[in-house]
């Protein structure tokens, strides 16, 4: 087993003013587990997320190396006693345990070193529920950490009056009342699922308006703290929170952006930016914010923004790849692979990368800090947008003005002539601009 310790320093006065959770941080390594990934990789990560969370200070952390785990408490007896002392002579309040844990081992590990104890699921939940904003959020957050808790004696359950973010697991009001049994917890995701349905089908309306809109959509996925914020920020010129730290955004955004396209002229698009994802995203997470995810699928083209210099930037790869599998989207999907930080490379690296990209057509490295390479990318989705145009003949009635404006506007009508019947156009487009025209009301 490997730990280590960090003491409190340097603590500005806000800081001193917010009580914080004492808390350690466990990577159980499981030896027999063939396909396991790496150790410490895998605790630094943990790290971060309980690092994303205000109210939580991390004192330690270790890797557990264990040939099997127990049913009954995870860990065995020597092992248990070992972590015990740790814990105690650090006076570690909250164990956060990087995998799942069972309501049987919680109580176990519970009773006897006598913290409060918190696996990967349940960190995830709470700092979704710290980062929502937006009611559908709220709500998506409410129903998965409902589903998660049912399972599972709790202290209590508050967060709905909370005065601050989070689901109250890790400390903070009602922490000692009595538990929220089973029936209430089903009798509250009803009334969840009756208010969440309101918000999507507003949510529908929304997209069925952007249908009518005669921009293609583009959306960024990516592991969290990718770069896909910070790149959303350079080229749309928002102000979306971006930081260096897991799930810095939560709830979508999105915002209209002209690029040039090739014939010298403004092409305007949708860019989306969405949720990072992260290995082990607990399945109530991923069932809760289909609908918020499921702008992907509407997506004409994604961008899979990558942290190229993250040492697991691959393994992340296969993470993002797997839960968009599990959303629907198609291995056909068009998917540009955008990699980011490549001013975090050394020479030798960077100029790999470089080569790389200029010689796949779908590969793109970019600095979304610095803004190099940002300006070939936005010309390669330009690009994508202007191919297999088809030319056609159409009769536009004259009470179809709007659709008339919108081919003049997509620059696509190369001869007009009216008739008796109409305006007999002759357009030339692509696929998805004759399929927005057919759709248009």
């Amino acid at each position: 087993m490997m730990a280590k310790t960090s003491n409190k320093k340097g603590l500005t006065l806000q800081e001193h003013e917010i009580r914080k959770t004492r808390s350690w941080v466990i990577h159980p390594e499981l030896l027999s587990d063939r396909n396991r990934r790496d150790a410490t990789s895998g605790l630094n990560e943990a790290i971060s997320l309980a690092e994303a969370l205000p109210n939580l200070e991390v004192i330690g952390s270790a890797i557990v190396r264990l040939p099997k785990f127990h049913s009954g408490q995870l860990f065995g007896k020597g092992k248990l006693e070992e972590l015990q002392n740790i814990l105690k002579t650090n006076d570690i309040e909250l164990v956060l345990i990087d995998g799942p844990v069972s309501p049987v081992q919680q109580r176990v590990l519970e009773k006897q070193w006598k913290v409060k104890i918190l696996d990967r699921t349940g960190l995830i939940l709470e700092i979704f529920s710290d980062r929502a904003r937006t009611r559908e959020g709220v709500l998506q957050v409410e129903m998965a950490a409902l589903s998660y808790q049912r399972t599972r004696l709790v202290r209590a359950w508050t967060h709905l009056e909370r005065q601050r973010g989070g689901l109250g697991f890790v400390g903070g009001p009602g922490e000692t009342q009595i538990e929220a049994d089973r029936r209430a917890i089903d009798d509250q995701l009803v009334r969840l699922r009756r208010q969440l349905d309101k918000v999507v089908k507003t949510r529908e309306l929304h997209r069925a308006s952007r249908a009518k809109i005669p921009f293609p959509i583009v959306a960024l996925v990516g592991y969290t703290n990718a770069g896909k914020s910070t790149f959303f920020n350079t080229v749309t010129g928002a102000d979306v929170f971006a930081k260096d730290m897991l799930f810095a955004t939560l709830d979508p955004t999105m915002r209209q952006l002209k690029i040039e396209n090739a014939h010298g002229g403004d092409r305007e698009i949708i860019l989306s930016d969405t949720v990072g994802f992260i290995s082990s995203l607990p399945t109530q997470l991923v069932a809760s914010f289909r609908a918020t995810l499921e702008e992907v699928l509407d997506a004409d083209l994604i961008l899979h923004v990558r942290d190229i210099a993250h040492e697991k930037s691959e393994e992340q790869k296969t993470d993002v790849l797997q839960i968009l599998k599990d959303l629907g989207i198609k291995d056909s999907a068009p998917i540009y692979e955008v990699w980011n930080k490549i001013d975090l490379l050394d020479d030798e690296a960077r100029s790999i990368r470089l080569e790389r990209a200029q010689m796949e057509e779908d590969k793109f490295a970019i600095s979304a800090v610095s803004g190099e390479g940002v300006e070939d990318l936005l010309s390669a989705v330009s690009a994508f947008f202007e191919e297999d145009k088809i030319q056609r003949k159409i009769l536009l009635p004259y009470d179809q003005g709007k659709k008339r404006a919108w081919l003049f506007k997509e620059g696509v009508v190369l001869e007009e002539e009216p008739n008796e019947e109409g305006y007999q156009i002759e357009v030339l487009w692509t696929p998805r601009q004759e399929k927005q025209f057919r759709e248009m009301s």
